[in-house]
């Protein structure tokens, strides 16, 4: 690895770190200000503010706590793949769990050294600084590049579409300068006697006696040999390479969903569902009673028409009981299977979905109108039998109905909303709906939870008819 590729990769840590600190002190700062919007804002009582030594210490551990997170997102690697955009979009998303577990501990704990609005003014100034940092850092490593200080000298062995991919890559980032392709071991041998700058080699087609020789080639020239397997043109996403007694491992993981983006996607959903409940907790309370007032009743969807527990079907398979309020009159649920069935506009698929349903309530068509019928499930996200975004929580009778490819869907715990519905929420055929989930499954990112759930708020104001 590049000495250069190494200084770089470390000097993040401390400019994040930096960053990370003024942009809490700008926060105290900005916050403590008399004059600012003060037709807007309540002026802060000065004296319950921590002196300014005990709130640097505070930054400092915030700050600490903040590039943890940011090496969680793995902004700390030190060979860059990631674009400036995608840099700062994990940036965006690792200051946005920062503030809402800070929101989240001082909660609990019930009480707050200062205004709450200055963690605010943290969030933002985190977002500007610290990209502001990694922009700077970027655009320094970028000018020793374009003056070859630094750059990767490659040559591939193959000739095929990984090849191009990773090449255009290359171009685009500017950190590596590709001397050529060679189509054998023999081509690469007369290019590396040729262009002795050839620091790395990276093969990209699937040829075990080939391997050998290159592999030796390289270790006799001290170069450093990379290798791009077959089976990675249909699976390239999700995998991951260990040992096993000594033995190189690859693992095709079927969701980015394991391990750290497991931990970080469960932390994001009880920040989220916790401070959701507290906010929402008068407007459930609301619905509650008219739902009462409306109909004869349980206030949630509990039971089947024969006492038994209403349950769906979650990760691998598990049942749960999933919280919704209730929509319908009592005692019409297994109506859809029987004398409304040929109201049923998705017989070509599991689902089933009643047209002009004459079993809703009138509180009911406005709850589903506005999809606000799902959010007690918010209470399932904070227990961890359901999350913010996944596939639909389907129906034991559903699932049974699943063709195989369907049942990968069951490979993460089921969301209040998704990439599906928020792409024609129920109106989509079926496989199409397990398509778009499949890719979410695929391609998770904390990046896509957020912005899967900026824009459920968009659709929802959108009123929905049935």
């Amino acid at each position: 690895m590049k000495r250069s590729e190494i200084f770089f990769g470390l000097l993040r840590i401390p400019v994040d770190f930096c960053a990370a600190l003024a942009a809490l002190l700008a926060a105290y700062y900005l916050r403590a200000q008399e004059n600012i919007l003060p037709d807007f804002l309540k002026q802060p009582d000065l004296g319950s503010f921590p002196s300014f030594p005990a709130y640097v210490k505070m930054a400092v551990v915030s700050a600490v706590v903040f590039v943890i997170l940011l090496s969680l997102f793995r902004l700390y690697s030190l060979k860059v793949t990631d674009s400036l955009s995608a840099e700062v979009r994990k940036i965006f998303s690792a200051s946005l769990i920062w503030l809402m577990a800070a929101i989240t501990y001082y909660f609990f704990i019930r009480e707050f050294p200062f205004s709450r609005l200055a963690l605010f003014y943290a969030f933002g100034f985190m977002c500007v600084f610290v990209s502001s940092g990694r922009i700077i850092v970027k655009n320094v490593q970028r000018s020793l590049l374009r003056r070859g200080i630094g750059k990767r000298h490659i040559v591939f062995v193959g000739e095929n579409a990984i090849t191009e991919e990773l090449i255009e890559m290359f171009k685009r980032s500017g950190s590596a300068s590709v001397l050529g392709i060679a189509k054998n071991f023999l081509d690469l041998a007369a290019m590396a006697g040729e262009k002795c700058r050839v620091e790395e080699v990276i093969q990209t087609q699937d040829d075990h006696e080939q391997a050998e020789h290159i592999i030796d080639f390289c270790r006799e020239h001290h170069l450093q040999y990379h290798f791009v397997p077959d089976l990675l043109e249909v699976h390239r996403s999700n995998v991951e390479i260990s040992a096993l007694g000594g033995i190189p491992l690859i693992s095709l993981k079927p969701t980015p969903l394991d391990g750290w983006g497991r931990v970080l996607k469960r932390t994001f959903d009880i920040a989220a569902s916790s401070v959701g409940l507290v906010l929402l907790s008068p407007f459930l309370l609301l619905i509650a009673i008219a739902i009462k007032f409306d109909s004869p009743g349980t206030v949630f969807f509990r039971f089947l028409d024969d006492g038994e527990k209403a349950f769906r079907i979650g990760e691998r398979g598990r049942k749960f009981h999933c919280l919704k309020f209730r929509t319908m009159k009592m005692g019409t649920h297994s109506m859809r299977y029987t004398l409304l069935s040929d109201r049923n506009i998705r017989k070509d698929s599991p689902m089933v979905k009643i047209k002009d349903d004459p079993r809703v309530t009138g509180v009911g068509k406005f709850l589903r109108r506005f999809s606000l019928d799902e959010l007690p499930q918010l209470w399932n996200v904070l227990k961890g039998e359901m999350t913010l975004v996944g596939p639909r929580p389907h129906l034991p009778e559903e699932v049974e109905k699943y063709d195989q490819h369907h049942k990968f869907l069951l490979t993460i715990k089921p969301g209040i909303t998704g990439l599906a519905q928020i792409s024609g929420r129920s109106d989509l055929p079926f496989e199409e709906e397990a398509r778009l989930d499949t890719y979410y499954i695929e391609n998770w990112s904390l990046w896509l939870d957020i912005k899967i759930l900026l824009k459920t708020v968009l659709v929802v104001m959108k009123p929905y008819r049935e």
